[in-house]
């Protein structure tokens, strides 16, 4: 696991509905505003890493890409889980060696279900096809898991590289 630390990212104020044919805005719940700073934090850190965004929320009702980015040439679709704390205060979650089992601490890769990872497999594969891109063209999944302290305006973002579907 890869981690890197970048500081702050405003959320945007209203939030599009796009699901299902809805067009309409309103005002985004905290949890998808912690969502929206995730995903601005990853495509800081991926473009940090060489990676060049191409595409982000693409959405279909059978699953939605959080990020689809290049480096290379590699294609990379990559889900972010975000969550926030006082990163000070939970320094633990972040040693690479130790996993603490009695720590009450939520993990946000811990949300990546089985019937997560099947969505995230069909999206994939009708990304592949709409943008017709060739069979020869490798790809990989890839999961960012973001720690963001709000209070401190600061993220720690951390890459599980080339996860199995």
């Amino acid at each position: 696991m890869k981690g890197c630390v970048i500081h702050e990212t405003k959320p945007e104020i209203l939030y599009n509905l796009r699901m299902f044919g809805k067009n309409e805005q309103k005002e985004p719940t905290e949890k998808q505003k912690i969502g929206k700073m995730g995903e601005d934090y990853a495509c800081e850190y991926l473009k940090m890493g060489g990676y060049k965004i191409i595409n982000r929320n693409y959405l279909r009702k059978w699953g939605e890409l959080d990020i689809v980015a290049r480096k290379g040439n590699k294609i990379h679709f990559v889900e972010v889980k975000s969550v926030s704390r006082d990163l000070s205060a939970q320094a633990d979650i972040f040693n690479d060696n130790v996993i603490r089992e009695t720590n009450d601490s939520y993990r946000a890769e811990d949300n990546m279900h089985p019937w997560k990872l099947k969505r995230l497999g069909r999206a994939i594969q009708s990304y592949l096809l709409e943008k017709d891109i060739s069979d020869d063209i490798d790809w990989q999944f890839d999961v960012i898991t973001v720690y963001i302290d709000i209070n401190k305006g600061i993220s720690k973002v951390f890459i599980l590289d080339d996860v199995i579907l």
